[in-house]
């Protein structure tokens, strides 16, 4: 045992130590019973629970809309507030969320939450889901985070309380995204199916790709993100905005990404929290959705400025992008070459078929394989989609025609309005998706009426030029598939 020291005016002080608790305790029972209320008052102390706001906008969601409120309902973490805020609609959306309205209260493993659920139908609203959103923004600026869901997004239980964990954790992120899944539910036909099964693994790969990038994401889907407000006022302040949303982008989701970034924050993907989202099931909605996400991403990729949004080429945000858009031209030249080289090669019987013709699609088998494989909440028919070989192709030559669609009407100065033609496409009307495999036929059938007016000799020399530069091309892009599918995935699931 220590011996006494002395104090400072001489006296004996006692040495402190957790030994000498049980002695206390033992020997002044007033003392040991204030100890115990003392600690147990520091128990009950409240901790900090950062407040957040749920805004809901929705056109037109009478059949999702109910999930999406359930499904916020049974979360382990409630938000504090959920506004849903109705616009331009034309169907029962009010009445079927109207039975959702007002406070809600039940048990979590963290023991009673409550919230409430506040329906605004706004009527006509000229700037759509960016008014909407803004609108939301007013009623919940005075809490800590804004988390932004779609009229027809599901999460997991646990969403929100991972979102909330991860970004109340660094004070340097603004913004991050849930891990985003196509629904692939109630589907109706095989085209349907094709086509969520293709945007499965368009999803995925995405997600892989910035969870593989220290979790870094360069666009907060709206479907399911969550921001600082303090961040927002930063953008507003820096931007002279008066509202974090601005209606002069295609897409206001990567405007707003790109100034929370430039504001000094982080923009982060997830590593846990989880939403289903409802995919294009028809082949219209989807060429009007892709479309306008293309052009609205060109739109901020291209030097200059068009109306009121500067192009920024070097933003950091957009350095996926551009490789996004440099991929997707190799890929169309080098298809586009092959069938073209091919047929111009079975025109002069001079096709030799060679097994190291194998290689690339075996290699993107491998790749998309392992996409498939990382997926979360993978099935049958996201392997066949894979396996098959064909559909996966098939999907990408969609993707092909979407690309090429966005870019004509960027560089022709088109002034139509993509959330109209999306609202469009989704009603079954419209045939644009079909211009870019018209055109494609129309070159095609040109260079072939050409083709067949060179003299053999003149032919033989083409194809004895083209066929090793696209070899060359096709060989580099093999390898670099062969880097992507030999990455390790670190345990992340898409």
């Amino acid at each position: 045992m220590n011996a006494p020291h002395g104090g400072p005016d001489g006296s004996s002080v006692a040495p402190s130590s957790d030994v000498e608790q049980p002695y206390v305790r033992a020997h002044d029972p007033h003392l040991a019973a204030y100890a115990d209320e003392f600690l147990d008052a520091v128990e009950e102390l409240p901790t900090l629970r950062p407040t957040v706001g749920c805004i809901i906008p929705a056109y037109n969601e009478a059949e999702t809309i109910g999930g999406v409120l359930d499904s916020l309902l049974q979360q382990t973490r409630l938000p504090d507030a959920i506004h849903l805020v109705v616009n331009n609609t034309s169907d029962e959306s009010v009445e079927i969320a109207s039975h959702y309205a007002g406070p809600h209260t039940r048990m979590t493993p963290t023991g009673e939450q409550s919230t409430v659920i506040y329906v605004h139908d706004i009527g006509k609203n000229p700037d759509k889901k960016v008014g909407a959103l803004n609108y939301g923004y007013s009623l919940v600026e005075h809490m800590d985070f804004l988390l932004g869901v779609d009229g027809d997004t599901t999460p997991e239980p646990d969403a929100i309380q991972h979102l909330v964990d991860e970004i109340a954790s660094d004070d340097r992120i603004g913004g991050i995204s849930a891990i985003y899944s196509i629904d692939d539910s109630a589907l109706d036909g095989p085209m349907a199916k094709f086509l969520i099964a293709g945007q499965r693994a368009q999803f995925s790969a995405f997600n892989m790709q910035n969870l593989l990038k220290g979790r870094n994401m360069a666009v907060l889907g709206g479907q399911f993100s969550m921001f600082s407000t303090q961040a927002l006022r930063d953008v507003m302040r820096d931007s002279h905005q008066r509202t974090p949303w601005v209606s002069d982008s295609e897409v206001e989701d990567s405007l707003l990404s790109l100034q929370i970034k430039s504001a000094g924050y982080l923009t982060k993907i997830s590593a846990r929290a989880r939403a289903h989202v409802g995919g294009m099931d028809t082949l219209r909605s989807l060429d009007a959705q892709q479309v306008k996400w293309n052009f609205g991403a060109i739109d901020l990729m291209w030097p200059g400025q068009r109306g009121d949004t500067k192009g920024q080429p070097f933003h950091p945000n957009l350095r996926l992008r551009w490789f996004e858009h440099m991929s997707m031209i190799v890929n169309i030249t080098t298809r586009f070459a092959f069938v073209v080289m091919l047929a111009a090669s079975l025109s002069i019987s001079a096709f030799v078929f060679s097994p190291w013709w194998l290689i690339p699609p075996v290699c993107a088998v491998w790749l998309n394989f392992r996409v498939a494989h990382s997926m979360e909440f993978a099935n049958r028919r996201d392997y066949l989609f894979v396996l098959l070989v064909f559909p996966a192709e098939l999907y990408m030559v969609i993707r092909m025609g979407h690309f090429a669609r966005a870019w004509t009407k960027f560089f022709s100065n088109q002034q139509t309005d993509n959330w109209a033609a999306q609202a469009k496409a989704e009603r079954g009307k419209g045939i644009a998706w079909l211009y870019p495999f018209v055109v494609a036929t129309f070159f095609f059938l040109v260079f072939f009426a050409i083709w067949l007016q060179l003299p053999i000799d003149a032919q033989s020399d083409v194809l004895a030029a083209c066929w090793p530069v696209l070899g060359v091309i096709t060989v580099l892009q093999t390898a670099w598939m062969l880097i992507k599918a030999s990455k390790r995935y670190r345990g992340y699931q898409a």
